[in-house]
């Protein structure tokens, strides 16, 4: 039988995102139309729907007018019949083909869905053996036929995807999809730190050979610095996962790939390996990791770690693989550097100077996000050189603001961190950098409890400069406040209206979407690497854009093709009943001057006005980008009356645990633009006082904190009574 699109469902989550609404819409659509698709799987509370059958709905009702391929293929994907994952390693597979093999492809593709199945296998198996070895001794398998079969429509639009996108950045795509919708199933460790990570490993020169004993998703080998004739070596207890890193990796270089499925602490792959780096972000808090039948392993050269102490067991896992002279670097919990049973293991670390340097890095950069995690830096012991007398120290949570979400910020961790350790490696020491770097000797910390905690160990920021900072600070604040009584709404502007004056009859934001007066985009939170971001949290608290894209969204301004391009936003341009909600470049829509954006979670009335200091950003996931056609609405007279609470509350649905707005249901004044242009000078205003009341609550809260640090410092006198 040929598989078929409508073999893919969809749930309800999917068909609201298909048609850029709220997922109460689609149970409104449930209820109210009669041919509404009936469910075709899924449970009662959780059903779900053939996407052709949807598609088709939609479109017949104007509320589609084209499916994004990016989205279709998504869709495939989370809709497999196998399962995501498995989806995902077909998909892996195929765009390998296409990247490596790109005539292969076209071949086995330009016949029909039963004779591609058929196909398929030899050509994959060809270019698989090619990347990743002999078939006993790779986490890759091909999959067969009937296997194939039913991924038949999913594999045509990966490769019209990667013809887009390139299959890099698709694969990229897909997999950054898959973990963002199931965040509890992957440890994840973000581009950031794992860039910062393979940084420090390579502080010299591109490691040749590199390990990840728990590889998960690849993203610690993906940040490793290429160079020629590179093998990346990685192990996961989970099978599918090592299988995606290899694909991930693959189709990211040229590198000699080779990934294995096994317990590594109870079944180490790579036993009689060495690699001149090995990069981990081990399991945290793992009991169950071998301690009763691991007691007399040899890797335990250092100590034989307690139950509590796995991290502790993976450290030295790593030193055991290391060549001499190498380096492994671990993002380690912040109790691994002070618990009591690691102790003996941590002096004897000090002691042979295998551990190099101990790095805090804010609270927020890495799951679980309420910890500052701890980076270690290790260094296999040359033992014909001399143990290092000095550990390097790092504490970073000062770089940041007092916000740790400020992504923007991250730059300048990373850049404090490789500096102080790439000159430790250039000159063996480091002079005191106060509050945040400092070399300290080993004899130093071989006391009771063996301490590694940074902030334990490095002096405050120096007390000159202190006080001086807190009068600017003062001043700053003295101004703000004089700012913010000065914008404040004259008495006259809270005179009550008249009594019996009532607005103009109302619309809704759907309804000014038919008519073409605005177009809706959704956020994704996607777009070329590196590009800022808009998040929920930056529209809340007025901050600039602290997101960074994920790599693999296409460029902007270049649909795909066959799709409708994005209008321009005059009214009448939307096709009669459609609702303009952005095609094929809502993905990687950038923000623009004179755009109004809302959350659409948290349940809290807020709308921002771009202008030009946040225009270029990519939007954020939980956010609705509204575009007004400058001849029909004012933004600020649109932002304004989309903060009403009372339009909030009656366009929000709710969770036992969350909100969610229905952005198309809010409401405001059906008036001419000459006729907004009263309540736009308003909210303006009123925009302006809110900022400048928040600048003053930061400064305030500055002054509050750098007092209180500097009386229990000793930096600051305590005065007189």
């Amino acid at each position: 039988m040929t598989p078929r699109d409508d073999a893919t469902e969809v749930t309800a989550a999917g068909i609201a995102r298909l048609a850029g609404v709220g997922r109460a819409a689609v149970s409104n659509w449930r209820r109210r139309h009669g041919d509404f698709p009936k469910p075709v799987g899924g449970t009662d509370t959780s059903p779900s729907f053939a996407l052709t059958e949807v598609e088709q709905w939609l479109r017949g009702q104007g509320k589609l007018v084209e499916v994004p391929l990016r989205e279709r293929v998504w869709q495939q994907l989370a809709g497999h019949p196998a399962g995501p994952v498995a989806a995902l390693l077909h998909a892996g597979c195929a765009l390998l083909l296409v990247r490596d093999r790109p005539t292969d492809w076209l071949a086995v593709s330009a016949v029909s869905d039963e004779r591609m199945a058929q196909l398929l296998p030899d050509a994959l198996d060809e270019v698989v053996a090619m990347r990743f070895g002999v078939r006993r001794r790779r986490a890759v398998r091909v999959p067969g036929p009937a296997e194939l079969l039913p991924s038949a429509p999913l594999l045509r639009g990966v490769a019209e995807l990667a013809a887009e996108l390139g299959a890099k950045q698709t694969y990229e795509f897909l997999l950054g999809r898959q973990t963002d919708a199931n965040p509890r199933q992957y440890t994840l460790t973000p581009a950031g730190p794992a860039e910062l990570m393979a940084r420090l490993a390579a502080s010299t020169a591109p490691a040749r050979t590199v390990l990840d004993p728990a590889c998960g998703t690849g993203a610690l080998l993906r940040a490793v610095p290429p160079r020629p004739d590179q093998y990346l070596y990685g192990q996961d207890s989970t099978p599918e996962l090592a299988a995606l890193t290899a694909l991930r990796l693959a189709l990211h270089s040229d590198a000699t790939v080779r990934t294995m499925a096994a317990d590594t602490l109870r079944a180490d792959a790579y036993e009689g390996r060495k690699a001149e780096a090995v990069l981990c972000h081990p399991p945290f808090n793992e009991r169950n990791w071998g301690h009763e039948e691991l007691a007399y392993d040899p890797r335990w050269e250092y100590g034989f770690p307690a139950r509590s102490e796995s991290e502790l067991a993976w450290v030295q896992h790593a030193l055991a693989r290391l060549t001499d002279d190498g380096t492994a670097v671990l993002l380690m919990p912040p109790a691994a550097a002070s618990r009591r049973s690691g102790r003996r293991i941590r002096a004897d670390l000090l002691r042979r100077g295998a551990l190099r340097a101990v790095i805090a890095l804010p609270a927020g950069t890495a799951p679980p996000y309420n910890l500052p995690l701890h980076i270690w830096v290790l260094r296999r012991p040359d033992r014909a050189a001399r143990p290092a007398p000095e550990l390097l120290l790092v504490e970073t949570a000062g770089v940041l603001a007092a916000d740790g979400r400020d992504k923007q910020l991250w730059p300048a961790v990373q850049d404090a961190v490789l500096d102080a350790w790439q000159h430790v490696e250039r000159h063996g020491t480091l002079d005191e950098r106060p509050g945040l770097a400092r070399c300290v000797p080993v004899l130093e910390l071989l006391d009771d409890e063996v301490d590694l905690a940074p902030a334990r160990h490095l002096p405050p920021p120096a007390a000159a400069t202190g006080g001086t900072e807190l009068l600017a600070v003062r001043q700053g604040l003295g101004e703000a406040l004089r700012r913010a009584a000065d914008l404040a709404p004259p008495a006259d502007d809270l005179t009550p209206s008249a009594p019996g004056a009532a607005l103009p009859p109302l619309t809704t934001v759907g309804e000014l979407a038919r008519a073409g007066a605005l177009t809706l985009h959704t956020g994704t939170g996607e777009g070329p690497g590196g590009m800022p971001v808009l998040t929920d949290h930056d529209v809340l608290t007025g901050a600039a854009p602290s997101g960074t894209a994920r790599e693999g969204a296409p460029r902007e301004g270049v649909p795909r093709e066959g799709a409708p391009r994005e209008g321009t936003g005059r009214a009448g341009t939307a096709p009669e009943g459609a609702a303009r909600v952005g095609t094929a470049d809502d993905a990687s829509v950038r923000t623009e001057p004179g755009d109004v954006v809302v959350p659409v979670f948290g349940g809290g009335a807020a709308a921002r006005v771009i202008d030009e200091t946040t225009a270029g950003a990519a939007l954020g996931r939980g956010l609705t980008l509204l575009r007004p056609d400058p001849a029909a609405l004012d933004p600020w007279f649109l932002a304004g009356f989309l903060r009403g609470t009372a339009n909030h509350r009656q366009a929000s649905s709710y969770a036992s645990t969350s909100a969610r707005l229905d952005v198309r249901r809010l409401q405001l004044p059906r008036l001419p633009l000459t006729g907004q242009y009263g309540y736009s000078e308003r909210f303006r205003c009123l925009a302006e006082f809110e900022d400048a009341v928040r600048h003053a609550a930061l400064l305030g809260d500055r002054l509050v904190r750098g007092m209180h640090d500097g009386l229990t410092e000793g930096t600051l006198p305590p005065g007189t009574a």
